[in-house]
C-alpha cells in the first residue's frame, strides 16, 4: 500500500501546486532534469549489471517493438478513414507507440509486483527508450517544420549518444563485465529512490484537462490502443512464446502504461497537436490506474 499512497500523494501534490501556481511556469522542466540526468542513469547502473541474460528476457525485449509496430499499423488504418493532419497523425503514433514505462511504470510495477521484480520493467523501459531515441524522434522531426534536421543523421546520432540514460545503460551493460558495481549500490539506491516521487510530482505538475471537447475523439482512440490493444498484443506474444510468470506478466503490465511523457512533450513542443498531447497524457495517467488494476488481476488468473 505504501506505493499506492506515494503515487497518490506525489501526483496530487504536483497537480495542486500547478493549480495554485505555487511554482513558476515550466517548473516541471527542472524536476525532469533531475529524473532524466540523475535518477534514470542511476537506475540503469544499479540494476542492469545484475541481469543474468536468458530466455526469460525475450518478452520484455520484444514487447516494446511490437507495440510500436502495432501502433504504426493502427494509425495508418485510422488515418485512412479520418484523414488526420500530419501533426495529429505523428502525435497519435508516438503517444500510442510508446508507454510511460519509467516515470509511472516503475513505481507501479514496484507497487503491484514488488521491488525484487523491477528488473523486468527496467529492461522493458530501456528498449522503449531506444525506440523513443530513434524512431520516436525521427517521427516527430519528420512531421514538424524542422524537416532539414530530420535528414541530418549526425545530429540525430549525437542526440542519442549524449542522452544520459542511454550512456548509463550502455556503460552498465558493457563495463559490468569488467568492473564490480556493487560497492556503489548503496549510493545508487539513494538516487534511484528519488525517481518515483520526483517523476510522479512532475506528472502532477503537467496534468491539464482543458480542451477535452475538441480532442475527445482522438484522445479516446489513442487511449483505446495504448491501454487496451497494446497490452493485448504483448499478451498474445507471451502466449505464442509460451512465456509465463512475472517476465510475461510485467511485460503486459508495462505495455498498458499511459503514453510516453517525454515523447508527448517533444511532440507538443514541435507543434504536433499540443492539446491532444497534453490531454492523452493527463487522462491516460488517471485511466491507467483502473485499466492496470484490471490487467493485474486478469494476468493473475491467466499465468
Amino acid at each position: 500500500m505504501t506505493y499506492f499512497f506515494l503515487i497518490l500523494i506525489c501526483l496530487s501534490a504536483g497537480f495542486i501546486f500547478s493549480r495554485l501556481r505555487i511554482l513558476p511556469d515550466g517548473a516541471y522542466k527542472s524536476v525532469n532534469a533531475w529524473v532524466i540526468n540523475v535518477a534514470l542513469p542511476a537506475l540503469s547502473i544499479r540494476y542492469l549489471p545484475e541481469i543474468e541474460w536468458g530466455s526469460q528476457w525475450i518478452i520484455p525485449m520484444i514487447g516494446p517493438a511490437l507495440i510500436w509496430t502495432g501502433a504504426w499499423l493502427f494509425v495508418r488504418i485510422y488515418d485512412r478513414k479520418k484523414r488526420l493532419s500530419a501533426g495529429s497523425r505523428a502525435a497519435l503514433l508516438v503517444t500510442c507507440g510508446m508507454g510511460n514505462t519509467a516515470f509511472l511504470g516503475l513505481p507501479m510495477v514496484s507497487a503491484f509486483f514488488g521491488e525484487s521484480e523491477i528488473l523486468y520493467a527496467v529492461v522493458f523501459d530501456q528498449i522503449t527508450f531506444i525506440i523513443f531515441s530513434t524512431l520516436g524522434i525521427i517521427t516527430i522531426l519528420k512531421a514538424s517544420s524542422e524537416k532539414s534536421e530530420t535528414l541530418n543523421f549526425t545530429c540525430l546520432l549525437k542526440k542519442v549518444l549524449r542522452f544520459p540514460p542511454f550512456i548509463a545503460c550502455m556503460a552498465a551493460l558493457i563495463f559490468s563485465r569488467f568492473i564490480d558495481f556493487s560497492p556503489i549500490n548503496p549510493l545508487m539506491d539513494k538516487l534511484v529512490a528519488t525517481l518515483s516521487p520526483m517523476a510522479l510530482f512532475s506528472i502532477g505538475l503537467q496534468l491539464k484537462f482543458s480542451a477535452i471537447k475538441q480532442e475527445w475523439r482522438l484522445v479516446s482512440v489513442g487511449l483505446f490502443y495504448k491501454l487496451l490493444l497494446a497490452p493485448g498484443l504483448v499478451l498474445l506474444l507471451a502466449v505464442l512464446f509460451h512465456s509465463t510468470g512475472n517476465p510475461a506478466k510485467i511485460s503486459v503490465f508495462e505495455a498498458g502504461m499511459s503514453s510516453h511523457i517525454t515523447a508527448s512533450l517533444l511532440a507538443s513542443q514541435h507543434g504536433l497537436n499540443p492539446r491532444y498531447c497534453s490531454l492523452v497524457v493527463g487522462i491516460g495517467i488517471v485511466t491507467s490506474f483502473i485499466t492496470e488494476t484490471g490487467w493485474y488481476y486478469l494476468l493473475g488468473n491467466l499465468f
